[in-house]
């Protein structure tokens, strides 16, 4: 069978057929492109891993660290955890004695400033005491009993605060009216009265306007 060549000029329908064809495909894909655009949604041939969606630690406070003994006590610490502070239980070594109330309330800041154990980081647990924190107890006068601490209360960083009153006013010792009274340095001495209340424990601005004035 002989295959003859079209003359030159002669028009190939089934070649028009195939262009008209790949034109409306391509304006189809032009027009799909263009709505989705116009929806807001970005075209990409590249796949886009926006990896696991976001997710927060359980802060499911962990045991106590060690096995109580003749000379370790539990003491309830408040850490913080997703943005709120959380109580954990810890045993405590007291052999050095906690024989009188500023005793304990060392103790338990000293607790507070301890980097989290690891169960207790894995967890979600941190702290926001500084370490350089200190306190002592007014003995007399009318004020007597109020915990004076380097730093204002309201200076402390945030959640410090319910930290170190959530600790302190857990403590029948420190706090048998859960309640403690906290004030500056010495010369600043402008004293406050504090509860565990839960916007101190939820809310990082709140020790600014925490507590009521003691006279």
């Amino acid at each position: 069978m002989t295959l003859r060549n079209a003359p030159a000029g002669t028009p190939r329908s089934g070649g028009r057929r195939a262009l008209r064809g790949s034109t409306a495909a391509l304006a189809a894909s032009c027009a799909a492109l263009a709505a989705l655009s116009g929806c807001g949604i970005r075209s990409t041939t590249v796949p886009v891993d926006d990896g696991p969606a976001p997710s927060r630690v359980a802060c499911a406070p962990p045991g106590a660290s060690a096995t109580p003994g003749q000379d370790t006590m539990v003491d309830k610490v408040y850490l913080v955890c997703n943005t709120q502070v959380t109580p954990v239980s810890r045993y405590v070594d007291v052999r050095d004695g906690r024989l009188d109330r500023i005793g304990e309330v060392r103790t338990l800041l000293a607790q507070l400033q301890m980097s989290p154990r690891t169960a207790e980081t894995k967890a979600g647990f941190s702290t926001a005491v500084p370490g350089t924190l200190q306190v002592v107890e007014v003995v007399s006068g009318s004020h007597k009993g109020a915990l004076l601490l380097n730093l204002r209360p309201q200076d402390l960083p945030s959640f410090a605060l319910a930290q170190l009153v959530c600790t302190l006013t857990a403590d029948s010792l420190v706090s048998p009216g859960h309640s403690v009274v906290l004030g500056g340095p010495e010369q600043d001495a402008k004293l406050r009265s504090y509860t565990c209340t839960s916007d101190l424990r939820s809310r990082s601005d709140a020790a600014d306007g925490a507590g009521t004035a003691v006279g």
